[in-house]
C-alpha cells in the first residue's frame, strides 16, 4: 500500500514568519517544493544557504515579488483613473 504524501500546496496560516525554509515558502507562495528548488537552481529567488539548507527572508521574497509584477504600478493607476481625455 502506497503512502499519501502531504501536500505542500496547502495555504499558510496564521502568521508568516520572518525566516522561512523551503516547505514553508512552497506554502506561503502556494507552490511546490520542485519549483522553488527549480527557481534556486536558476538564481531566480533570493535565498540563504545555511549548509545544506535554504532559508528565506519574507522581507527580500515580497520585495522578490513585486518585482515580478507583470503590470508596472503607473500602467495599474492609469488603469483607474476617473478623469476623462
Amino acid at each position: 500500500m502506497k503512502k499519501k504524501r502531504k501536500s505542500t500546496k496547502r495555504p499558510l496560516s496564521g502568521p508568516v514568519p520572518d525566516v522561512m525554509d523551503i516547505k514553508t515558502l512552497a506554502r506561503y507562495l502556494g507552490l511546490g517544493r520542485s519549483k522553488i528548488y527549480g527557481l534556486i537552481r536558476l538564481k531566480r529567488i533570493p535565498a540563504s544557504r545555511i549548509g545544506r539548507q535554504y532559508r528565506f527572508s519574507k522581507e527580500l521574497v515580497d520585495a522578490w515579488l513585486k518585482e515580478k509584477l507583470i503590470i508596472s504600478q503607473e500602467s495599474q493607476i492609469a488603469l483607474f483613473d476617473k478623469t476623462e481625455r
